[in-house]
C-alpha cells in the first residue's frame, strides 16, 4: 500500500524521497524491521492475551528431561508469526505481483488449518487436533491452487535470451560482449534448476517422454502438491523444542531472500548465467518479513519458551518455504536447503516404518532411534535441548551455504 501511495506522491508533488519506495532493497530492509518490530511488540501482549485465556500447551510425557515444566505454555503463538509477516508486506510489496498473492493466500490457508488444529487441542482438549486427513486435504487444496496458478497465470514467466534471427519480437536488443545482438523474450516454462549441474535447467515437460505436452500441467501441479505437503509437514514436525523450527525457518528464508533477488535481476542473472524471472524482485520483500517474523518470534520462543507456535505457525511457514523455493525454480535443492526439516521427516517415515516391519517379522517392534523426530532422539541421549538447538542452527547455516554455493559450483 506504501509502495503505491508514495509512487503517487512522487509523480504528482515531487516529494522528496518518495523515490526510495521504487527500490526493492530499501522496501525489503523496511518490510524486515516493521516484521521485527511488530514481533516484539505485538508478541509480548499475546502472550498476556493468552495466558488470561488459559490457552496453554498441553505437553504429553514423552520421558524427556525438563518436558513436564513446560506445561501450560501458550501455543497459537503463530497468529504473532502471520501478523508480522503479511503487515510489512501488505504494506511494503507490490499487491498485484502474483507471487506476492500466492503466498499470502498460501500463509493464511495453511495459517487456518494450523489454527483448528490448536483450537481442538487445546479448547475441545483432544490431544490429536485436527484428524491427518483434513490436514492433507487442506494442504493438497492450496497445492492445487499453487500449482495451477504457477502453471497457467500469464505474469509467471521466464525470460530467455537468443541471437537475433528474426525481428518479429518487439523486444529490447542490447548487444552481448561479441557484439552480435540479443533478442529477450518472456515464455511460459516448466523449467526448473539442478542444481550442481552445467546445464543446470530441467523441463518437467521431457520428464515423461511418452506422454504428450498438452498433460505437463498435471505433472507440475502434483510435483506442487508434494512438495508444499512435504515441506510444511517437515516444518510441523521439526517443531519439536525451543527455538529449532522458527530458528531453522530464518536461515532459509535469508537463502531464498538471495536466490529472489538474483534471479529478478537481469544484471545478476546474466553473470550467474540463471534464470531471469520477471516480476520475481518482490518476493525479497516477503522474504525479509518472513525472516524479521521468526527472528523476533525467537525473541520470545528460545529456550525456555514463554510461548509456542503451534501448528498455526509451523504449517503456514513450512507452506511459505515450499512455495517460495517453487517461486525462484528451486525446488530441487529442498533436501539440502530445508535439510533440517527433510532428516526431521525421514526420521519419523524411517522410525515407523521400521517398527512396524519388525513388528511384522518377529513379534515384536523395534527401533533404529531412541525417539522421532530427531532431535528428540538427541535429548534422549541427555543432551540439553538448547544445545541441540544451536547445532542444527549450524548445519542449517551450513546447508544455506551449500546451496548458495550452488550458482556457481556446477
Amino acid at each position: 500500500m506504501l509502495y503505491y501511495f508514495f509512487d503517487y506522491i512522487e509523480k504528482n508533488f515531487d516529494f522528496p524521497g518518495a523515490g526510495l519506495f521504487q527500490y526493492i532493497s530499501f522496501r525489503a530492509g523496511a518490510a524486515a524491521v516493521l516484521s521485527l518490530l511488530i514481533t516484539i511488540t505485538l508478541g509480548k501482549r499475546l502472550i498476556s492475551f493468552l495466558r488470561k485465556k488459559q490457552v496453554g500447551e498441553d505437553i504429553r510425557d514423552l520421558g524427556l528431561e525438563g518436558q513436564l515444566q513446560k506445561k501450560g505454555t501458550p501455543t497459537m503463538g503463530g497468529l504473532i508469526i502471520i501478523a508480522a509477516i503479511l503487515i510489512p508486506t501488505l504494506l511494503m510489496a507490490r499487491l498485484d505481483n502474483v507471487y506476492v498473492i500466492l503466498l499470502i493466500a498460501t500463509t493464511l490457508w495453511l495459517g487456518l488449518i494450523g489454527f483448528i488444529d490448536d483450537y481442538i487441542k487445546v479448547f475441545k482438549k483432544n490431544k490429536e487436533g485436527l484428524a491427518g486427513r483434513f490436514k492433507i486435504v487442506g494442504q493438497v487444496t492450496i497445492g492445487l491452487i499453487v500449482g495451477l496458478t504457477l502453471y497457467f497465470n500469464e505474469s509467471v514467466v521466464v525470460r530467455e535470451v537468443k541471437p537475433a534471427t528474426f525481428s518479429s519480437i518487439q523486444v529490447m536488443q542490447p548487444e552481448s560482449e561479441s557484439g552480435s545482438k540479443l533478442e529477450y523474450h518472456d515464455v511460459k516454462s516448466t523449467t526448473t534448476t539442478v542444481p550442481f549441474m552445467k546445464d543446470n535447467e530441467f523441463d518437467y515437460s521431457s520428464l515423461l517422454p511418452w506422454v504428450d505436452k498438452s498433460y505437463t500441467w498435471i505433472i507440475y501441479t502434483l510435483l506442487v502438491i508434494f512438495v508444499i505437503t512435504a515441506v510444511s509437514n517437515g516444518a510441523n514436525i521439526t517443531d519439536g523444542i525451543d527455538g529449532l523450527a522458527a530458528g531453522t525457518s530464518a536461515i532459509i528464508g535469508l537463502t531464498i531472500a538471495i536466490f529472489a533477488y538474483l534471479s529478478g535481476r537481469v544484471d545478476f542473472s546474466s553473470y550467474l548465467n540463471i534464470m531471469y524471472i520477471p516480476n520475481l524482485g518482490e518476493l525479497v520483500i516477503f522474504c525479509t518479513a518472513f525472516v524479521g517474523a521468526c527472528l523476533g518470534f525467537l525473541w520470545y520462543n528460545s529456550y525456555p519458551a514463554q510461548v509456542f507456535m503451534g501448528d498455526t505457525g509451523s504449517l503456514s511457514m513450512g507452506g511459505i518455504i515450499a512455495v517460495l523455493a517453487l517461486a525462484v525454480r528451486k525446488e530441487l535443492m529442498i533436501p539440502v536447503l530445508c535439510g533440517i526439516f527433510f532428516v526431521e521427516l525421514l526420521s519419523v517415515m524411517m522410525q515407523v516404518s521400521y517398527f512396524k516391519y519388525t513388528k511384522k517379522k518377529f513379534g515384536e517392534g523395534r527401533r533404529i532411534l531412541l525417539m522421532s523426530p530427531l532431535h528428540h532422539h538427541y535429548q534422549k541421549k541427555n543432551i540439553h535441548e538448547s544445545k541441540i538447538v544451536t547445532r542444527f542452527w549450524i548445519v542449517g547455516i551450513l546447508l544455506a551455504i551449500f546451496s548458495l554455493a550452488t550458482l556457481k559450483l556446477r
